[in-house]
């Protein structure tokens, strides 16, 4: 008993990568328990509970419900400069609930699950800021901040809060996601702005009277077919994704109310715009051509990712320390059982183990979109990544609540609070951060937000919620 005391007076007075082995049990416990409650975006209220509770314990003073979003917040630690922020989330998909064994088990039939890993985020940026902050309060001057970001999944809750200013002052910031190998992002991703038009129109009995009624859903349908028709003619690297998410309750009603959901995606942010007014004029074509109205309502909108190269090389080095996923034959066991289940080729465990070497040249193939872009608009960022699979499926939803995925989360944690460390011993670092920085904005740089002032969709994603929770 006394040396296990012993032991642990010795991890708090000298802070390192020991302190995150001592606390496995603890963060491998949140994360298991964010993965359990699996709420959607917006109304995380649990989830974002647990994470407070466990910062207030840690001496850390929590300002709840910023930037008008009930689920956001912000964590302080510290005093003084260097700022240092971390980037939390906790939200989840609809339909990839999902229980930690190897086949196809939803804990909820078509409900939330974490698909993404959101529970792994959340937890790594508390790892990595309670690591931080036990670190500060050994003697050394700085201050750790701990965004609590809520529905990252198609909300943007980063953008609104980008757009309040609560990242003023932050010196830097890096954020974390688990993927399929272990790396430093170097990859822009894309701008997105999420959309919903809905058309209306005049009901009337489909089979006796069809000439009285003018169908909201056929101004939907010409709508996506003028938009599949400009596919050739948006440029290249663009994305266009919708779902119809009204179309009618019966075939013999002409349905006086539709919607259609959009995407619209480009690394160039003035692309993304331009995207957007060729996309409401064509839904004013529609309407106009159907006999119908449209009104469109934004649901988010974010910017590409800017990676900050000097920041990432020094994340690098911390990631090459800490290294791979260490895995049992217990756990590749449960893997290879998961990729069978799955019928996915059989898993490479090399990517668990190895770390991407780093990426020089930043790509701008674009693809996913994340709120984090916002971010990194305001300040200097670096994203972290470790290996656990393809997200967005059952099966990712599956590994990422076992202790595997803790594995991967403490890895990045252990990564972030070395890189931080770092930059408070060394503040010649952050300035070669923020000179680029300011190389690639301008020092005159002012941030817009891609859908002006138009409120959060608080009530779209709560309304979904209690559709998919029936």
């Amino acid at each position: 008993m006394i040396k296990a005391l012993l032991a642990s007076a010795m991890l708090v007075s000298n802070i390192g990568l020991g302190w995150f082995d001592a606390q496995f049990k603890t963060y491998d416990k949140m994360q298991k328990d964010l993965h359990e409650l699996a709420e959607p975006g917006f109304v995380e209220y649990k989830s974002c509970e647990l994470i407070i509770k466990h910062l207030e314990e840690n001496g850390f003073k929590v300002e709840r419900g910023v930037a008008n979003l009930p689920t956001a917040f912000v964590a302080t630690f510290g005093e003084g400069e260097p700022v240092l922020a971390v980037l939390a989330e906790y939200d989840a998909l609809p339909g990839l609930s999902q229980d930690t064994t190897a086949c196809f088990s939803p804990r909820v039939p078509g409900g939330y699950g974490h698909g993404c890993g959101h529970n792994l985020i959340g937890t790594t940026a508390v790892s990595a800021a309670v690591g931080v902050s036990k670190w500060l309060a050994q003697g050394h001057k700085g201050t750790i901040k701990l965004y609590g970001c809520p529905a990252e999944e198609g909300g943007g809750g980063k953008t609104y809060m980008v757009r309040e200013g609560l990242f003023d002052g932050v010196d830097c910031a890096i954020s974390y996601h688990p993927t399929y190998q272990n790396q430093i992002l170097r990859d822009t991703w894309s701008s997105k702005i999420g959309i919903i038009f809905d058309f209306e129109g005049r009901t009337s009995h489909a089979g006796g009277a069809p000439h009285l009624g003018r169908s909201a859903l056929d101004g939907v349908e010409a709508f996506n077919m003028m938009m599949n028709l400009n596919r050739e003619h948006f440029h290249q690297n663009s994305r266009l994704h919708y779902v119809i998410t009204n179309g009618g309750e019966a075939p013999n009603i002409v349905p006086d109310k539709a919607q259609v959901y959009y995407y619209l995606r480009h690394q160039d942010p003035e692309v993304a715009k331009d995207i957007l007014q060729r996309t409401i004029a064509a839904a004013k074509g529609a309407a106009m051509g159907t006999g119908t109205t449209v009104k469109y309502s934004f649901v988010a909108g974010s910017y590409s990712i800017l990676c900050n190269t000097h920041l990432g090389r020094m994340a690098q080095r911390n990631l090459e320390k800490v290294g791979g996923v260490k895995l049992t034959n217990t756990e590749k066991s449960y893997i290879e059982e998961l990729y069978r289940n799955a019928k996915l080729p059989a898993p490479d465990f090399s990517k668990f183990e190895e770390v991407k070497p780093f990426q020089e040249v930043i790509s701008s193939l674009g693809g996913s979109s994340d709120d984090t872009g916002d971010v990194s608009q305001v300040v200097p960022l670096c994203r972290v990544e470790t290996c656990l699979g393809a997200i967005h499926t059952w099966h990712f939803s599956s590994i990422s609540g076992t202790s595997i995925a803790t594995k991967a989360m403490l890895n990045a944690a252990k990564t972030i609070f070395l890189t931080f460390v770092e930059i408070y011993k060394n503040p010649k670092e952050l300035k070669k951060i923020h000179e680029e920085w300011e190389a690639v904005q301008g020092k005159e740089y002012k941030y817009e937000c891609l859908i002006g002032n138009e409120p959060p969709a608080l009530e779209y994603y709560r309304n979904i919620a209690k559709k998919v929770n029936k």
